[in-house]
């Protein structure tokens, strides 16, 4: 039986854990804090530590933040900064990140075939039908999104740094520090907002909303959001780690 390693990374935390070819969980997820500043050695330790607490396994699959192109990290947002999200980037931090080849440091590190993603995207790979497009948007740190038309991934679009109004991007408009400020129903019609825009831009099939924030929009927001809008779990971001591998096949 095929097993496969799956890690979540986040800007707040970072989980793991192995699932075998269908999709179950074969322990129960490692958590640790994203550790900052986060150079690049940094990070491989910390993913490191983490699969040695983990079952072997034969493959493994990990979600970044950002910008991925072929498993290079073109940008991402919250690991260039000396102290997580929100706070100053680090130049150093950026040229380390930028043009960093994760797919060949984790096939090192690990030792077996690994697929870097971005989060969105492996959070997708657990969620979407395959049926017409479906877009996928994550609510955590930031916002995430990934699309997929016919069960195939397109090509990845930064939608998080687009500008909203007042300066803000769809990052810090629905991101995690205005929902903490704002309080759960003023951020949940935030979010209504932001799918009512969307809409007509995608015109999508279906709308999948994850991330560890989904289950704070209340229910009175998620009653408006429409029969095309689905609230899927934030562990799609770790189921989706044996699905992603689909994706290169299509």
């Amino acid at each position: 039986m095929s097993l496969t390693l799956a890690v979540d990374c986040g800007g707040t935390g970072i989980k793991a854990s192995v699932l075998d070819e269908v999709g179950t969980l074969r322990v129960k997820p490692h958590r640790v804090p994203t550790p900052y500043p986060l150079s690049i050695e940094r990070f491989l330790s910390t993913l490191s530590g983490l699969a040695a607490e983990l079952p072997n396994a034969d493959r493994a699959t990990v979600g970044i933040p950002g910008m991925i192109r072929h498993g290079v990290v073109i940008q991402t947002p919250h690991y260039i900064t000396e102290a997580g999200p929100r706070s100053r980037p680090h130049p150093e931090l950026i040229d380390q990140w930028h043009g960093f080849d994760a797919e060949a440091a984790l096939s090192d590190l690990f030792g077996i075939p690994t697929l870097v993603l971005n989060d969105a995207e492996v959070h997708g790979a657990g969620v979407v039908s395959g049926a017409g497009l479906e877009l996928v948007l994550t609510l955590g740190t930031g916002l995430g999104c990934a699309l997929f038309d016919g069960g195939r991934l397109a090509p990845h679009l930064e939608l998080s740094q687009a500008p909203v109004r007042w300066g803000l991007t769809y990052d810090t408009y629905i991101g995690d520090r205005e929902r903490r400020r704002l309080g759960p129903a003023f951020w949940s019609r935030r979010v209504r907002r932001v799918v009512d825009a969307l809409r007509p831009v995608f015109v999508w099939d279906r709308l999948y909303v994850g991330g560890g924030n989904a289950r704070v929009i209340t229910p009175e927001v998620v009653g408006e959001l429409g029969d095309d809008v689905v609230i899927v779990p934030n562990t799609a971001g770790i189921i989706g780690g044996v699905r992603a591998w689909d994706l290169r096949t299509r």
